[in-house]
């Protein structure tokens, strides 16, 4: 059993507790306008050409996003900083793209972590089958679930669905005995205005069942403007502008009120 991954990060601390490797797979039925991994949404291997500077020379290298690993593979790499992952309280994160498009593997993956030892959690859109729920929760130490938008009709506008499933499979979550790092990104003109943020506070006094364990505000970057030139897409954002500090700390305060722990950031 093999699984399409398209790149792997060793010593993150931004996709979970203590150090982790984080494991990005390939495909996402989402297509968010503010995606800073292009590369990620298709689930086929992509080849992306790269223009590369020597001095005053320029040269383009071929490259193929996307490459598959067994389920072993990932283990190997988890135990060459096993040290690090201990002592830090860290762990593996899958992520991508969308880790529940590719079921099989991630579950198979997912035991074979969790029966080694390391702590586990899957960054996901919230959009896939409900069913699997069941079937990755006994292995899934905590659960990085994203929260976009709270109108439909929005959600489905900037990033090509609607929310209901989202939504039923958070309230799934929240009604299990899994923990959640509820992760909300900040996008200037899209989430960012008071009605909407007093629907989703509201959302988050309302539902919370104590299974969510801190809200991450995740602020709008620019990081990823250069892939959509290289895999030809368009960059719906490029005239965006980053929130500032200040207006990211008025957001942490704002949702502080819930009770919950605020981070800004991963």
């Amino acid at each position: 059993m093999k699984g399409l991954v398209f790149s792997i990060k060793r010593y993150s601390v931004h996709d979970g507790p203590g150090i982790r490797v984080t494991v990005f797979m390939k495909g996402c039925p989402l297509s968010c306008w503010w995606c800073h991994n292009p590369e990620g949404i298709s689930p086929e291997p992509e080849e992306v050409v790269e223009i590369k500077r020597i001095g005053a020379k320029k040269f383009s290298v071929k490259k193929v996003a996307g490459e598959y690993y067994e389920p072993d593979d990932i283990v190997r790499l988890l135990e060459r900083d096993r040290i690090f992952i201990e002592r830090s309280g860290g762990g593996v994160t899958f992520s991508g793209g969308e880790p529940m498009m590719q079921p099989d593997f991630l579950i198979e993956t997912l035991k074979k972590c969790s029966r080694e030892g390391f702590h586990t959690a899957i960054d996901t859109s919230g959009f896939f089958p409900s069913e699997l729920i069941g079937k990755v929760l006994p292995y899934t130490s905590i659960f990085l679930f994203d929260l976009k938008h709270m109108d439909p009709g929005k959600h489905e506008k900037f990033t090509g669905v609607t929310n209901a499933l989202i939504l039923e499979n958070l309230r799934l979550l929240l009604n299990s005995d899994a923990e959640i790092l509820l992760r909300i990104p900040v996008i200037p003109g899209i989430n960012d205005d008071e009605q909407h943020l007093s629907e989703l506070r509201n959302y988050i006094d309302k539902f919370n069942t104590g299974r969510i364990k801190m809200i991450n505000l995740l602020p709008y970057h620019k990081t990823g403007a250069s892939k959509y030139r290289k895999f030809n897409r368009e960059d719906r954002m490029k005239d965006c502008k980053p929130p500032s500090p200040e207006r990211m700390k008025e957001l942490k305060k704002f949702f502080s009120t819930t009770g919950l722990k605020v981070k800004i950031g991963g």
